[in-house]
């Protein structure tokens, strides 16, 4: 049986719960046939990438979707590109700031997603669920576990699709936030799915606008 790992990060950030381990927990155990493998990630740079590779190498999975919050963001958004660096706004959760450091020094300057991220955000939207392609994962642990995920399927195992996905934060984290908006952990789950599926069926993404102006 095939399999997708999809990863997602603890709390971090003063928050009481991380939306993206909520939802990815809540992923069926399996999706047209294919198993997947669900992991809880630590919000720590180093060891993020050390918990991803010691899960792809023992479950070689077929694809890694890894999954994180994006507070402040409206909808589910899919990853274009990783980038070679790591400048950490706040401290990761065992207190680490990095700032301005290269993620790999063998890498390359940034690494594009090997998921159909259009087919991915046109198959959500059309299930009613808020969706858009991103073209920044940030500089904090998300971006670099995309960069790492990347990095191993470049230079470990060329047949595995990765990339990564934000997601809104849940309503009760927006109980003393009232300008940010939130989606139900129900509806990132469906979106998460769909993606899943999509990522399963489609080998060739679809030649559609996906950009932003700035």
């Amino acid at each position: 049986m095939k399999k997708v790992l999809v990863t997602g990060f603890d709390p971090f950030g003063g928050e009481p719960v991380n939306p993206a381990l909520m939802s990815v927990m809540q992923l069926p155990d399996e999706i047209l046939g294919v198993q997947i493998i669900k992991k809880e990630i630590p919000t720590v740079f180093d060891k993020s990438i050390e918990v991803l590779y010691q899960t792809l190498k023992e479950e070689q999975p077929d694809m890694v979707i890894c999954v994180g919050q994006a507070g402040g963001r409206p909808n589910i958004t899919v990853e274009r590109v990783a980038i070679n660096q790591d400048d950490a706004r706040i401290p990761d959760n065992e207190g680490a700031q990095p700032i301005d450091r290269t993620i790999f020094a063998e890498g390359p300057a940034a690494y594009f997603a090997t998921l159909p991220i259009k087919a991915m955000v046109q198959n959500m939207k059309a299930a009613g669920i808020p969706a858009a392609v991103s073209n920044t994962a940030g500089t904090f642990v998300c971006n670099h576990i995309m960069y790492g995920a990347l990095h191993f399927a470049a230079t470990q195992q060329p047949s595995l699709k990765a990339g990564f996905v934000h997601i809104p934060y849940v309503p009760m984290q927006t109980v003393d936030k009232p300008t940010m908006p939130s989606m139900s952990v129900a509806d990132i789950v469906t979106g998460l799915t769909i993606l899943i599926e999509t990522g399963i069926n489609v080998d060739q993404d679809v030649k559609v606008t996906g950009g932003a102006v700035c």
